[in-house]
């Protein structure tokens, strides 16, 4: 089976492409750095060529709301028409669990249009949704930080190993689209702020964690509900404890 990662460089596409080069797939890893372009097209329709299945995990250069609108928007229509052309028989795509739940945001903004994009497309589809994935810890707090208080909601969330969700999109990947959406999320539903806190004390960032209802993420008003899945998740098995053992960031 042939399948094209698009955005297969990045961290999630890096790692899917490895786990499907081992499962003895056909995988091609198609991004700005082999000559593909999906916002302009550039490079798409030879990279998709001969391709079953297609699996996009590019992201967005800008988070500021018009650019990352128009990114998914624009990129959207272009990997469909090529995927069209092609006779792809299955889009895969990642996107974030509680994406309707977060309109508040620009970029969940744009990835909601990302899915109707794909919905309202002819192509046979499965999207996943992922909770936060453990490597963004450090930038979670980075957006809640104010001198050496980092303000951090308290709200549930159940975040995941990267290696989990390449995990669950290479199954996908090589399975009969659902024309759907699944969720995936981690082994473990904690308190973003305790989270948060943990990982400054292992990493030896010595700034101080405040758990504030109050706290944005990212500009949203989080509860219990906003980030964690619905009812039989994918769960991924890598804890936290077990992440950060493996591939501990630099301080």
């Amino acid at each position: 089976m042939r399948i094209v990662v698009l955005g297969g460089s990045g961290l999630i596409g890096s790692k899917l492409v490895n786990l499907l080069h081992q499962k003895g797939q056909d995988v091609v890893s198609a991004s700005h750095s082999s000559g593909v372009n999906t916002l302009t097209g550039e490079g798409l329709d030879a990279a998709l060529a001969g391709a079953q299945v297609v699996v996009d995990v590019t992201n967005s250069p800008s988070f500021e709301d018009k650019a990352v609108l128009d990114f998914f928007e624009t990129s959207g229509r272009q990997i469909v028409a090529a995927e069209k052309k092609a006779s792809v028989n299955h889009h895969v795509a990642l996107s974030v669990v509680g994406t309707d739940r977060l309109q508040e945001n620009g970029y969940f903004r744009a990835k909601l249009a990302q899915e109707h994009l794909i919905e309202e497309s002819s192509i046979p589809y499965t999207i996943l949704h992922s909770t936060q994935f453990f490597e963004f810890l450090r930038s979670i707090a980075q957006d809640g930080a104010v001198g050496q208080t980092v303000r951090v909601s308290p709200a549930l969330f159940q975040p995941i190993a990267a290696d989990d969700v390449a995990a669950a999109l290479a199954t996908i990947a090589v399975s009969p689209p659902l024309n759907g959406i699944v969720e995936v999320a981690g082994p473990e539903r904690v308190s973003m702020a305790e989270l948060v806190k943990q990982f400054l004390s292992k990493t030896g960032d010595l700034r101080q964690v405040q758990a504030d209802s109050n706290a944005r993420y990212y500009g949203v008003l989080l509860n219990d509900q906003s980030l964690t899945p619905g009812a039989n998740p994918r769960i991924g098995s890598t804890t936290f404890e077990e992440w950060f053992s493996a591939f501990q960031p630099k301080t």
